[in-house]
């Protein structure tokens, strides 16, 4: 059997860098399975403990979606004797729809209610059977081999192990979160120095607000969840959200925010429209800023997708190649913040809280249209399209009302 040179493999490789194609597993010397390491002394033995475990392979070329499972079983590194059951595990994963072309695939998955210890892991491919094939005759699939692996690793503090996979960074989402509040504080001082409101007074009221905010953020997501595990069945129990690791949405911190906004003006003398006004660019620079949070830390994922557009990110569980939502939000509110932050600086917005309205929403009509390029889309028979007819409504008399006065 004919082998290629050294020189020809690194041509093959250079082109398919050009190109913008990941190379394979073992092209790569990457190790098929992997056990999550988290190196922090004092959390070592504290409960509760997990293992996480991530197995990587490659998708098949060309041909049809298919589905792959992998069977990750475990038994702690050390125990003598037989073996009790938080000695032992087996779990399995399966990957819906494997889209050919998408390239290298991570799947993770954490392992609770075990001992914690050093464990020897081992992931089976069981099966990697067609999925939602129509046609009597399909196009053949040639999907690669995937091979059985195994790997030696260590429990960790479970919400840290929850939270880390291939693609998505802990401590990420906190960090330019906290970045984008920041800058988007300082913006606010900006124009209230500018529109001659009291700069103590605004910040105040808006750490108050972004406080009650993030409650509201936190409090809206898991109400999303718990409604979702009430009313959809099918929904897995291994993903309900524990409050320690649970994701935040937009959509609560800007209501919680509101409120405090309106009701701080009130209490504080300061009028409502012109706090609002100030406060809507620095609100959307911190989204612009935020989504990038969500991309690294791996929360509002897109759809696996092999366009070369197409960007190589997790959810948590399963890493691919996907449309970056997140950072298409991320423009959208950088769109939004530039002219909102013209109509401050350059004129008077009349009548007060014109800017914040048209702000807020221009952006739910483009958040709803970035809704379908996400992993898990919303699914309601009229909600969306209605959203977006009264949203652009408002954009539209928001801007006339705006020009007119």
């Amino acid at each position: 059997m004919a082998t290629r040179s050294s020189s020809e493999r690194l041509s093959t490789a250079s082109a398919e860098a050009r190109l913008g194609v990941r190379p394979s597993v073992a092209e790569e010397g990457a190790r098929p399975l992997q056990v999550t390491a988290f190196a922090c002394e004092p959390l070592a033995d504290v409960e509760p403990q997990a293992l996480g475990l991530t197995y990587f392979f490659d998708a098949a070329a060309d041909g049809e979606p298919y589905s792959v499972t992998i069977a990750f079983s475990g038994r702690r590194i050390g125990v003598r004797g037989k073996p009790r059951p938080k000695d032992v595990f087996e779990v399995t994963e399966t990957v819906e729809r494997v889209v050919p072309g998408s390239g290298r695939l991570a799947i993770t998955t954490r392992v609770a209610d075990v001992a914690p210890g050093e464990w020897q892991v081992t992931a089976t491919p069981v099966s990697d059977r067609r999925a939602g094939a129509r046609s009597s005759r399909p196009a053949p699939t040639r999907r690669p081999r995937l091979p059985v692996a195994s790997a030696s690793g260590a429990t960790g503090y479970a919400p840290v192990i929850q939270a880390r996979a291939p693609g998505a960074h802990l401590g990420a989402w906190p960090a330019l979160v906290g970045l984008g509040v920041a800058v988007g504080l300082v913006l606010q001082a900006l124009l209230a120095t500018h529109a001659q409101l009291p700069v103590t007074g605004v910040l105040g009221v808006s750490l108050a607000a972004s406080l009650v905010g993030l409650l509201g953020a936190k409090a809206y997501y898991l109400a999303g969840h718990y409604l979702m595990r009430r009313f959809l069945p099918a929904h897995r129990d291994d993903e309900r959200p524990a409050v320690w690791n649970a994701g935040m949405c937009i959509q609560g911190f800007v209501a919680g925010a509101l409120g405090t906004l309106i009701a701080g003006a009130l209490v504080t003398g300061l009028p409502v429209g012109a706090l609002l006004d100030v406060t809507a660019p620095g609100l959307f620079v911190g989204m612009t800023i935020g989504r990038f949070g969500c991309f690294f830390g791996g929360c509002c994922a897109g759809r696996p997708t092999t366009s070369r557009f197409g960007l190589w990110s997790s959810d948590r569980r399963l890493g691919v190649r996907r449309i970056p939502t997140q950072l298409l939000e991320s423009t959208l509110a950088l769109c939004i913040a530039g002219p909102a932050f013209l109509a401050m600086w350059v004129t008077t917005p009349h009548p007060g809280g014109v800017v914040f309205v048209g702000a807020i929403a221009a952006y739910t009509l483009g958040r709803q249209a970035l809704f379908p390029l996400r992993d898990n889309p919303r699914k309601t028979a009229h909600g969306r399209s209605l959203t977006m007819s009264l949203t652009g409504l408002v954009v539209l008399v928001d801007v006339l009302v705006g020009v007119l006065a």
